[in-house]
């Protein structure tokens, strides 16, 4: 249970870069709202998976997959660049995060 808290507060840190990207520094209130619920949102299923996970796991786990989402939404929405060096160290952010899963049980 505590890893698919984790897993939903790194969905919601997608969620609230995305929302502070678009509220154009905070001068678009709907997306700056949107930005700051989710941002507590998440801190708030972090700090429940903290209960049972050790913090330096569950919070690589958490900014790594916040990373990858939040690179790969630029990639493919946002259309940033797509370079085969930057798809290699996104796949070696996903390799790490799961490892750090798999090693911790």
């Amino acid at each position: 249970m505590a890893w698919l808290l984790v897993i939903a507060a790194a969905l919601l840190e997608i969620v609230w870069a995305l929302a502070l990207d678009r509220s154009d520094g905070f001068t678009r209130p709907g997306p700056a709202a949107v930005g700051v619920i989710a941002a507590a949102l998440s801190f708030v299923l972090l700090a429940f998976a903290l209960r049972v996970l050790p913090v330096g796991t569950a919070y690589a786990v958490w900014i790594g997959l916040g990373a990858l989402g939040v690179a790969l939404a630029g990639i493919l929405i946002l259309g940033e660049s797509a370079s085969a060096a930057r798809l290699v160290c996104l796949f070696l952010i996903l390799i790490g995060v799961v490892g750090l899963r798999l090693l911790e049980g």
